[in-house]
């Protein structure tokens, strides 16, 4: 760190160029304003309606039409829209994604199964023979397959699924949504709740527009703009440790990217193996004018395969994401917890943290083995230089992450911001240790991607 670096106070967490993101907050009051909004229009359409009422109408109606306003909320939350990255960050959007897309599912098939037992008792037939009157109809078709597209997403998303499969087919599999989502669009517009009212289907247009907009913009247009503009290619790949290496990406003008440490990109190699798999992976050297560096380990056929990259590979980066930088520190004090690979961000931020005098600047590195330990030259050079300190937790000789333990190595545990990267387990452990040491849960700044 150089003089410049050093502030006496330390940022806020809604302060800098991080706190123009929207608040997780209001982004979930305006999700649930709009669901309740939609969720009545069904009421009021049954209710005017002179047919006598049936709950199953009711149901049928309500869970069709919040089925689709949850879809254009999910194709939202992964859009990749800078508000939304910096405010709520990727991790948060990755698990509300999750769980919504559950609630869209449970309601696509609560929706197919009160329309078919509602047509059924309107026809006094039975179940199956009004589901198959039922499929017969005008676009059902196209929402049938639609609703098989999104079983077949959501059963590759369960996690015991998820782990049988390699992330590029997870990947590929999991673009089928869109497929579903314009499969079922022309049923929803000609469904009873829109069909007639001229200025409820162009409203609802203009939703799903306007969000698939946002996919274009942030997925695709801006990644190649910037492709076009700085001009990204593998300078080197430097081995750092057993199936471990450092990308060096060299380009023009990266400093306009605005990215942080902690912060990471979604890469894309263009070589015939990689082009169509974005990676995300994290920055493991704070950003400069001219390069940025990301570290992988080889945890999979894709990370495997770019341990071999070629000097000159050309590459797309979509990013910066996430939200772990020192604009969210609170505290005078900060400790940084590595586990294993999660040492990318901690390094990064190692160096560029601000640190004033009289402040205290940690960093732990939980690793099995020493071979297992990355960038120990490195932290150790930081460390002299810029006054910072580093642990290293090697094996189960400390005993496992306890309170106790952070205690022992971290004074004024209960008075310091937290940054933390490294596998589930040992968030799960983490967490609680700093719950049982008093520390708040504000002060604790990680991102979780396997939740």
């Amino acid at each position: 760190m150089t003089s410049t670096d050093v502030r006496a106070h330390p940022p806020r967490a809604d302060s800098g160029r991080q706190g123009q993101g929207w608040h997780p907050d209001l982004v979930l009051r305006t999700v649930f304003a709009g669901a309740a909004l939609v969720g009545l229009l069904p009421l009021w359409n049954v209710l005017r309606s002179p047919l006598p009422f049936q709950l199953p109408v009711l149901v049928a109606h309500s869970a069709g039409m919040l089925a689709g306003y949850g879809v254009v909320v999910l194709v939202g939350l992964m859009s990749r829209t800078p508000q939304l990255e910096r405010g709520v960050g990727a991790d948060r959007l990755a698990r509300w994604h999750s769980a919504g897309g559950r609630s869209v599912v449970t309601l696509v098939l609560l929706h197919a199964w009160a329309a078919t037992v509602a047509w059924a008792h309107a026809r006094r037939l039975s179940t199956w023979s009004a589901a198959w009157d039922v499929l017969q109809m005008p676009y059902l078709v196209a929402a049938t397959l639609g609703t098989l597209l999104f079983l077949a997403v959501a059963v590759l998303s369960v996690r015991a699924a998820r782990k049988r499969v390699s992330y590029e087919t997870w990947h590929a599999v999991h673009l089928l949504v869109y497929v579903a989502v314009a499969l079922s669009f022309v049923h929803q517009l000609g469904g009873p709740d829109l069909v007639g009212h001229r200025v409820l289907q162009v409203l609802w247009s203009l939703l799903y527009t306007g969000v698939f907009w946002l996919v274009v913009e942030h997925r695709v247009v801006t990644p190649l703009r910037n492709a076009g503009r700085h001009r990204m290619r593998v300078a080197s790949v430097q081995v750092e440790g057993p199936g471990t290496v450092s990308i060096v990406v060299e380009g023009h003008d990266l400093d306009e990217l605005c990215a942080e440490s902690g912060q990471f990109f979604r890469w894309r190699f263009l070589t015939p193996e990689l082009w169509y798999t974005a990676h995300p992976f994290s920055l493991s050297a704070p950003p400069s004018r001219t390069h940025l560096r990301l570290t992988v380990k080889t945890l999979g056929d894709g990370s495997g395969r770019l341990q071999d990259l070629e000097p000159g590979t050309w590459v797309v980066a979509e990013g910066p994401y996430g939200a772990m930088t020192a604009a969210r520190r609170t505290r005078a004090d900060v400790l940084l917890v590595a586990g294993g690979v999660g040492i990318t961000p901690m390094r990064a931020l190692f160096e560029s943290m601000p640190l004033a005098p009289g402040q205290d600047l940690l960093l732990l590195c939980f690793a099995r083995t020493e071979q297992d330990l990355l960038f120990k030259d490195e932290l150790d050079l930081l460390a002299a230089c810029s006054g910072g300190r580093v642990q290293y937790l090697v094996g189960d000789a400390h005993g496992p992450l306890s309170a106790d333990l952070l205690q022992r190595f971290v004074p004024g545990l209960e008075d310091r911001d937290v940054y933390f990267c490294g596998p589930p387990g040992m968030g799960t452990a983490l967490r609680a240790a700093l719950q049982r040491a008093g520390v708040p849960a504000s002060q604790l700044h990680e991102e979780r991607f396997a939740s």
